[in-house]
């Protein structure tokens, strides 16, 4: 469970006090995101049921390795996040990524943005759309860095190989083809 602390109405420690009361959902992971980032607050958030705490701005790469972890730890075992777009795969949780049977090396950001990519296929998806969900919510770097990792990605995905997956969209943004 993702819960923010400041939601309109009831709050979100309230929301994590009633999720650790129902026996049915005691064991259920919680990661409590929020501006507050007080050493008080982490220790109320924490004391009242949540697994992790995490002060935004924040990582989106941070929170699913988070996640990961709470899984991990949690004592179950998710089924194997693999996604495939054409002869194009990529295991979210090995960070392993193959184009039939070659192995690829990305960089855990190429990683995000790849997965973002391949869970959008089909689509074209604007460069401030992978901003805004691959970067820190709070980004202020130049947005011209996800033309350079779609660079990294296309030179590793597409240069050795005899069909191109990932194209430009002028103007628009990116689209990885599963027809190729």
């Amino acid at each position: 469970l993702l819960l923010d602390w400041m939601l309109p109405g009831l709050s979100g420690i309230e929301i994590c006090r009633r999720v650790r009361s129902r026996a049915e959902l005691r064991d259920m992971p919680i990661i409590m995101m929020t501006a507050r980032g007080e050493e008080s607050d982490r220790i109320r958030g924490l004391d009242t049921g949540a697994d992790d705490y995490l002060t935004k701005p924040f990582s989106y790469v941070i929170l699913l390795a988070r996640i990961r972890s709470l899984i991990r730890r949690s004592g179950t075992t998710p089924t194997a996040d693999v996604l495939s777009v054409g002869d194009l795969h990529l295991d979210v949780t090995a960070h392993a990524v193959r184009r039939g049977d070659t192995a690829i090396e990305l960089s855990p950001r190429a990683l995000a943005v790849l997965e973002y990519l391949m869970r959008n296929a089909d689509r074209v998806v604007a460069k401030d759309d992978i901003l805004a969900n691959v970067w820190d919510h709070a980004f202020d770097g130049d947005p011209n860095i996800v033309e350079v990792y779609v660079s990294r990605i296309r030179s590793a995905i597409d240069n050795a190989f005899e069909r191109s997956t990932l194209e430009t969209v002028r103007g628009i943004g990116y689209r990885l083809r599963s027809d190729r």
